[in-house]
């Protein structure tokens, strides 16, 4: 009898061994086999005079996977306790920005910094965030959602949710032809946000129209245009172009711009920025970002210490800081009154919404 026992929990145990290392397929239930997986790509439209927009070859963009990057972006679903979606942070109107000195996120919880926008992020290509600490957008659009000050989620929490949802798992299948919902992980999760924050292209401004010989600039935006570029040896030059540069206006680096008085002790530096990357010198380094849309981002600076452009100019005209890592290039312009109400008058000239005209960009809650 005993002997008999014996048998059957063997029989038992080596039958399940061998399911075991059945090939995984087996033990999926391949529930959305019966959705067509048929991908159309998605064209972004590039102005001209941009730079190449990268794709990553394995993350090619689609019409489903930008869909499903919108819907995730504007779903709180993404947060712990489904209140916090992508864009309280980064309103449209507002060049996706929020229009607060610090952003707030789960709970009102306040956070560090003040919110990037997110407009032609597709085309920087040396780190994201005001402190570099990641390189690709698939990377990027999970942290806040593991942030706990920001969505305050478990990304594991999240994909049960996501693999339970009746539209989701859907979509998933449409834009990476999973065949089970099983499949939703954090790398595709990634991939779609990444997908759709690519679309957002902004290159049609007024200083865009100038530039391509369409409208002339009133005296104001070109005195400014002069001595942002400076482009006349009888005007003082501003220095913006070396951070700000042609044609995103923004030169991908980072930069310690004189906020605060250091001097050689980098520990003063409430912010360590870039520093974060364990580079002593890169310490209170930040990106310098770009200035199409600038008009709609108020308050400015990593941390929103600036409420207008005015204060801005107040501080690269007679505010800068000393401090051993500042770039050499910044320092106090002593511009006049007029003088920089033209830098301002030009910046303005940046501001350009026409992504707002693109229906996927927009919320499909609304």
């Amino acid at each position: 009898m005993i002997r008999n026992i014996k048998f059957l929990f063997f029989l038992v145990l080596t039958a399940s061994l061998i399911f075991s290392c059945e090939d995984d397929s087996i033990m999926v239930s391949k529930d959305l086999i019966d959705i067509p997986y048929q991908p159309t790509p998605y064209v972004v439209e590039v102005p001209e005079e941009f730079p190449m927009l990268e794709v990553p070859s394995d993350n090619p963009m689609t019409k489903d996977g930008v869909e499903l990057g919108r819907h995730l972006f504007y779903d709180p679903i993404l947060s712990a306790d489904s209140t916090v979606a992508c864009a309280l942070c980064h309103i449209p109107e507002l060049a996706f920005t929020d229009g607060l000195r610090i952003s707030a996120g789960i709970n009102g919880l306040e956070g560090r910094r003040s919110s990037m926008s997110l407009v032609n992020v597709g085309f920087y290509y040396s780190g994201l965030f005001w402190d570099g600490r990641v390189q690709t957008l698939e990377e990027q659009s999970l942290h806040p959602i593991e942030d706990p000050v920001e969505q305050g989620n478990d990304l594991d929490a999240l994909i049960d949710k996501l693999r339970a949802h009746p539209y989701y798992a859907p979509q998933f299948r449409k834009a990476f032809g999973i065949e089970d919902r099983s499949e939703i992980n954090r790398v595709l999760i990634g991939k779609a946000l990444a997908q759709w924050e690519r679309i957002i292209v902004s290159g049609n401004s007024r200083y865009d129209q100038f530039a391509r010989g369409e409208i002339i600039l009133d005296d104001d935006e070109d005195l400014g245009h002069s001595m942002f570029f400076d482009f006349d040896d009888g005007l003082k030059d501003a220095e913006c172009s070396h951070c700000h540069s042609l044609p995103l206006f923004t030169a991908n680096t980072y930069h310690n711009n004189g906020l605060d008085s250091v001097g050689n002790d980098y520990s003063l530096f409430r912010d360590i920025g870039l520093g974060i990357n364990g580079m002593v010198n890169d310490t209170g380094r930040f990106r310098s970002p770009t200035l199409r849309n600038i008009e709609l981002t108020a308050p400015f600076m990593h941390d929103g210490r600036f409420s207008s452009l005015e204060e801005v100019m107040d501080h690269y005209n007679h505010g800068i800081q000393p401090g051993r890592n500042k770039d050499p290039l910044v320092s106090n312009l002593n511009l006049s009154v007029d003088e920089q109400t033209a830098i301002v008058a030009f910046m303005k000239t940046l501001t350009d919404t026409s992504y707002l005209n693109i229906p996927e960009v927009l919320s499909p809650f609304e």
